[in-house]
């Protein structure tokens, strides 16, 4: 809901109950206008480092991740395209010297020559066999001699399609060990002989190659770390963006709480003090009984709102200079029905119905509407009836002046396990002095801006 429609909302009342209300038409714009500048730069500044800090270490953690998986990926591609290009150049050795064909009789002397062809230019040993997997040829250049021990073996060859194996010698020396089927053409699926090689790399290719691996591996890295540079400014905007919508909402809805309570302030012929009073100090007492977050947000709109209902009351009874009646009384006391019909289903007035509902209700059953006893009553409720007789008594009226400090705790005390809840009052008891000290003043101007500061501190996120 918009502060423009709780506006209008206001607007409806004054019109429907002959309510002239002039400048406090714009009250329904003073909550939501707080001096919370530093606080919202200070909440500001801090996320911002938090998200400046988490994405930097999930950047690092990704860059961690892809570099090594770059590396890998580089390497095996290089390593693949070394193989690639021997077994391309020795199928056309192969070919030219026709030793793909090796199932006749003359295949021993084909696979020497090629043997013989291949070994000293891509490869250091090399082995030729029969379609059958017997050796036909083998040869090797002087390095091939020496490593040839230290070669796996393996048994004949019925491999179907070429494949490669990495070597690491005890030398320290990386070799490639490639496997390739004979066909006397590419799609054709008889094997007419097996060629098998080992190559080992030069220093000068396995350093081109572990360069080139390696710069992937930055690339990877930095491509990880400059995503995360470019997400942060993206966040940051988002969340502005998101904490000024979220804002908006939170002042229309205080808006529109201020508008009404003020509203049937004025109609009760009061300041519309003592409702930023009881609000401030039903706040304080449950944030020494520990309610926070929705819970505390409730009781602090159900506080401001609890005489709302007071809207549908006649002015001839809600007026009236004298005691009221029996049938006055039954009319006054429905002001509790109508309360609660009016802010609930109103979205985030709904929290308010808590203490709206029952903040008649008494600790031992004699209130009303409901005749709620004990911990039948809301915590809010029995909150809120603390702080609202404790500044009904120390408030000056027009029918009466404020009593004195001591005669107010004294006629709670009495109250007390009657009216009130013990155990509610005994974490008053600590905190009455701050509360009167605070409130002492009367001031509608004073009670707003304690009310400011309970709202910044449990409505702003």
């Amino acid at each position: 809901m918009t502060i423009g429609l709780a506006c209008h909302l206001l607007a409806i009342v004054s019109a429907r109950f002959d309510y002239p209300l002039g400048g406090q038409y714009q009250a329904c714009h003073m909550i939501v206008r707080l001096p919370r500048m530093a606080n919202m730069k200070k909440e500001d500044n801090l996320f911002k480092k938090k998200a400046a800090t988490r994405i930097a270490l999930i950047s690092l953690l990704l860059a961690a991740l892809v570099a090594p998986l770059a590396w890998y990926v580089e390497k095996e591609g290089s390593e693949a395209a070394v193989v690639s290009l021997a077994t391309e150049e020795s199928k056309r050795l192969l070919l030219h010297v026709d030793a793909i064909d090796l199932a006749g009789s003359d295949a021993p002397i084909k696979a020497r020559l090629a043997a013989h062809a291949l070994t000293g230019g891509l490869f250091e040993i090399v082995e030729i066999y029969g379609p059958a997997g017997n050796k036909l040829a083998e040869a090797a250049t002087a390095l091939g001699g020496s490593i040839e021990k230290d070669i796996p073996k393996h048994g004949r060859p019925a491999y179907t399609s070429a494949a490669y194996e990495n070597l690491t010698l005890p030398s320290g020396q990386w070799g490639i060990r490639v496997f390739v089927p004979l066909r006397l053409s590419r799609s054709g699926n008889n094997i007419t002989g097996y060629f098998e090689g080992v190559r080992i790399i030069p220093a000068w290719q396995k350093g081109e190659i572990d360069a080139t691996a390696l710069k992937m591996a930055l690339i990877a890295a930095l491509a990880a770390l400059f995503c995360g540079g470019g997400i942060y400014p993206i966040v940051v905007l988002l969340s502005a963006e998101n904490n000024r919508k979220t804002l908006e909402v939170l002042d229309s809805h205080i808006s529109m709480m201020e508008a009404l309570g003020r509203a049937i302030a004025r109609r009760d012929s009061d300041t519309g003090a003592h409702n930023y009073r009881v609000a401030w100090i039903a706040a304080r007492i449950g944030e020494e009984m520990g309610v926070s977050g929705a819970n505390m947000q409730s009781l602090i709109a159900g506080s401001f709102l609890h005489d709302v209902g007071k809207i549908g009351i006649p002015d001839a009874i809600l007026l009236k200079p004298g005691r009221l009646d029996e049938q006055e009384m039954t009319i006054m006391r429905s002001h509790v029905d109508l309360g609660e019909q009016i802010v609930t289903g109103m979205g985030w007035l709904d929290g308010a119905n808590e203490v709206v509902a029952a903040h008649h209700e008494k600790w031992n059953g004699s209130g009303y509407p409901r005749k709620l006893a004990g911990s039948e009553i809301p915590l809010a409720a029995r909150i809120f009836a603390i702080a609202d007789v404790f500044d009904a008594l120390s408030s000056k009226r027009p029918y009466k002046e404020p009593l004195p400090f001591e005669q107010v705790m004294s006629i709670l005390a009495k109250d007390t396990g009657s009216h009130f809840d013990p155990a509610v009052m005994k974490v008053f008891e600590h905190i009455a002095e701050e509360v009167r000290t605070n409130i002492a003043e009367g001031l509608e101007s004073n009670a707003r801006r304690l009310l400011e500061e309970i709202i910044r501190k449990h409505f702003v996120m």
